[in-house]
């Protein structure tokens, strides 16, 4: 299973143009199962879709949407697309993080035909303290549902890339600390700021950067991807 986070800065490009479609040809490149997107709702107009709907269904995928806001492609900004076969073990449901910003997550249970599993995706705060209250509630969310039963996958622009501090202090006795390339800034990355972590920790032996030409100029963030195996339920 091919899994992928991704913040793609509002649609806009480092140079700052609003491009949408760059987007799409870059998940067009990865081509995975799933992948998480931040910041890709329009803060003003969340029912306007900022990626085109004919064009996601086109690459085989469809977001996740969210009982609360079901006009929405996502939720809070953040938007996951999933396999058009994926089946749901527990609706997808929004996430609170709290924030000035403010931020928020998407969580459910789902199976992709590998066995089932959790997913968290979440965009987190500016903030060192406000993130580690929102990492406590990340974790807080892994309880409910089916709990420890079934391995949980956390997506995400956590905003920390110092090993042990603030967010990542808080998720990796649960997560592990799995490889994490550099994300950030596109053109030149050097800060590891995008997060695929897994628990139990070594269903992704590797983590690594979507770096491509068409990626640099998408977005102000690079693509992290991972092949997880489940294992058996």
């Amino acid at each position: 299973m091919l899994v992928a986070t991704y913040n793609i800065h509002r649609g806009r490009g480092p140079a700052g143009w609003f491009r949408p479609a760059r987007i799409l040809s870059v998940i067009a490149e990865i081509r995975p199962d799933l992948i998480a997107l931040q910041e890709a709702q329009h803060y003003l107009r969340r029912e306007t879709p900022m990626l085109e709907e004919a064009a996601v269904a086109a690459l085989g995928l469809r977001p996740l949407r969210v009982a609360e806001a079901p006009a929405q492609q996502g939720w809070r900004s953040n938007v996951v697309l999933v396999r058009r076969d994926a089946t749901f073990l527990r609706p997808p449901e929004g996430l609170r993080l709290g924030g000035m910003e403010p931020r928020g997550g998407l969580l459910a249970e789902l199976d992709l035909g590998a066995g089932p599993f959790r997913l968290i995706s979440a965009h987190l705060s500016l903030g060192a303290a406000r993130r580690r209250l929102q990492a406590q509630a990340l974790l807080a969310a892994m309880r409910t549902g089916s709990g420890p039963r079934i391995p949980t996958l956390l997506l995400g622009d956590l905003n920390e890339w110092r090993p042990g501090a603030s967010a990542l202090g808080v998720l990796e006795p649960v997560f592990g600390a799995p490889p994490h390339p550099p994300s950030f800034p596109a053109f030149r990355p050097w800060l590891a700021l995008d997060r695929i972590l897994l628990h139990p920790p070594h269903l992704a032996p590797q983590v690594v950067a979507h770096d491509t030409p068409l990626a640099r100029r998408a977005s102000d963030h690079l693509p992290l991807k991972a092949r997880v195996t489940l294992p058996p339920a």
